[in-house]
């Protein structure tokens, strides 16, 4: 089966995660961890990628962001991939591919999932046992959003500032919303629909979001073909 071409809507937040072939390494020392937030800042403005959150494992990356145009995200992901494996491969002397492929993406409903996935992301080496808690550790946004440090990288996403009036309140906010981690639902559709590049939200938000492309974006019910769902007119 053809694989689906990618879901390219303007304004939508979505997960992405980037591994490296066969799981190898991505990322050597500190020095590699940042010349990808390099990378990542210098063309996440040139191709207008709002980045929300980020976390940097040893062998993949998640990052979480909205795209300002429809080619945004493929634009950003490309750039990103093509220079980091040229600096990579000469740094370590070495010659190949370093990614598992394609990245795989997944739009998200913000109102529902978006502060969960931050919290997702935030979670991951602590998930991993890299460290006990995610202050712990320096390759996120986490220390952003509770205050700790100030990350050039990043832009908030309205509902992150809507946790509070003051950027005390906000910082507060989230950290308890990290502290309180998520469930194992939570946890499941996040990771699904990392994997299965469907969108990811209710019926309404899903129904909103395909008559906005020509691209399917969930999964047909079974049995059935898929019918583009289009506007009524007015």
């Amino acid at each position: 089966m053809a694989r689906l071409p990618r879901l390219t809507v303007a304004g939508y937040p979505r997960r992405i995660v980037q591994r490296g072939n066969n799981r190898q390494a991505i990322f050597v020392d500190q020095e590699d961890c940042q010349r990808l937030l390099d990378d990542l800042k210098q063309h996440a403005a040139v191709h207008q990628v709002a980045i929300h959150a980020y976390v940097l494992m040893s062998n993949h990356l998640h990052l979480l962001a909205t795209p300002a145009t429809p080619d945004g995200v493929p634009r950003l992901m490309q750039a990103v991939g093509r220079g980091y494996v040229r600096y990579f491969n000469r740094r370590h002397q070495r010659s190949g591919t370093l990614w598992e492929g394609r990245y795989r993406s997944t739009l998200i409903e913000a109102e529902r999932y978006l502060l969960a996935c931050m919290v997702y992301i935030d979670l991951n080496p602590v998930r991993a046992g890299m460290v006990t808690a995610p202050i712990d550790y320096p390759w996120s946004s986490h220390a952003h959003h509770v205050g700790a440090r100030s990350d050039p990288l990043v832009t908030p996403h309205p509902l992150y500032w809507q946790l509070g009036n003051t950027p005390f309140a906000r910082e507060q906010a989230y950290r308890e919303l990290v502290e309180s981690g998520l469930t194992n639902d939570q946890q499941s559709e996040l990771a699904r629909a990392a994997h299965s590049g469907w969108a990811l939200g209710g019926a309404d938000f899903v129904a909103d979001l395909q008559r906005r492309t020509e691209r399917r974006v969930a999964r047909a019910a079974r049995g059935r073909p898929f019918k583009q769902i289009r506007p009524s007119a007015e």
